[in-house]
């Protein structure tokens, strides 16, 4: 049986994810009048949700290339698009490039040309666009794909017991280190100074775990649910939890030349990513089981039940996606990632762009 974390995260992981499910609307691909919450949490805030707005169907067909990570189990909704025809909808011909490389390299790519448009974590994308590279965030596509666990029968229960202790890591850029670095801090415990980060590849966490030679281990997806669900790990902490349980984990970057040559193709590229999250809300089995000429080591089941763990339902665009920015990059200055001097408000409007306005 799959261990509860101390502090019932996996349960709000769960509620969320199910809570989106409820509350998605149908598919009405070809009728206009299709949006998404331009404002997260706009139904506590008693406002009408705005958006990407009326459905978008280009004129004449265009080629576009799309960086994407085929074997990420969180994009697996835009990995299966083609097959359920998301990109053609729009009179899109998108052609994925697998990309495997730093995160420099890939929005470096984007940058020059070589790809349109690309999808990527933002905690490990808003370090790199600060370098400057011509690239816009146009959305957050969903919430989820990190985790932080600690040994089952150890003694570590709670965020404030890592303290002096040692974390294992995948790389020291990764999204995961920048999260929960952010919530270490906010638990007293400082992640510079009162923390050994340790480095190891994913499929080695576990074994460092069991060794004792880290005391917990972040990661995303699928490694962390296998650890989870085979007993061999407790979930301390998601990306989901208090005041991040409404911000996206990944993001839409764009080309900056074809934001400002040719808005409406962004708006069509952005609004079939986002059309394809929610139909993994509503239809998560037809993505685990597309999903699988794709997959390394996976199973439809695994597939499914992790999609059910993230908030695919959850996209921010426009102003709240700026919002969202700046809501890491303030908490991102407090770990040393960002220069304590940096302007969020500046930064988040300098690297966005709202293509639907």
């Amino acid at each position: 049986m799959r261990p509860q974390p101390p502090f019932n995260a996996l349960s709000r992981r769960r509620l969320l994810g199910l809570g989106a499910a409820a509350l998605a609307s149908p598919l009405l691909l070809s009728l206009p009048g299709r949006v998404w919450a331009d404002e997260h949490d706009s139904m506590q805030m008693g406002t009408e949700p705005q958006g990407t707005g009326d459905f978008i169907k280009l004129d004449t067909p265009r080629k576009l290339k799309l960086a994407i990570n085929l074997n990420a189990v969180c994009l697996a909704p835009v990995v299966i698009a083609h097959g359920e025809g998301f990109f053609t909808r729009h009179n899109l011909d998108v052609e994925f490039v697998n990309f495997g490389n730093s995160t420099e390299v890939l929005l470096e790519a984007i940058a020059t040309g070589k790809a349109d448009a690309g999808i990527g974590m933002a905690l490990r994308w808003l370090k790199a666009l600060e370098q400057g590279f011509d690239v816009k965030l146009t959305a957050g596509t969903h919430g989820g794909c990190l985790r932080l666990l600690s040994a089952t029968h150890g003694p570590i229960t709670r965020l404030e017991d890592l303290k002096g202790k040692a974390i294992g890591v995948t790389d020291m850029a990764a999204p995961d280190r920048n999260f929960f670095s952010i919530l270490l801090k906010k638990h007293g415990v400082d992640p510079v100074r009162d923390v050994e980060w340790k480095l190891f590849p994913a499929d080695l966490l576990g074994t460092a775990l069991d060794k004792g030679e880290v005391q917990a281990i972040s990661g995303s997806d699928p490694f962390m649910y296998r650890l989870l669900q085979g007993g061999q790990a407790r979930e301390l902490s998601t990306n989901l939890v208090d005041e991040y349980a409404n911000l996206s984990c990944c993001v839409v970057g764009v080309t900056g030349k074809l934001v400002r040559d040719d808005r409406r193709v962004a708006a069509a590229l952005t609004q079939a990513i986002l059309e394809a999250h929610d139909y993994a809300v509503k239809h998560p089995e037809a993505v685990a089981k597309g999903f699988q000429k794709f997959a390394v080591n996976t199973s439809e089941a695994e597939v499914q039940a992790i999609l059910h763990d993230h908030t695919h339902g959850h996209h921010a665009v426009g102003a709240a996606l700026a919002t969202e920015i700046v809501t890491y990059v303030d908490d991102l200055k407090t770990v040393e990632v960002f220069d304590a001097s940096t302007n969020a408000g500046e930064f988040a409007k300098e690297i966005t762009a709202n293509v639907f306005s």
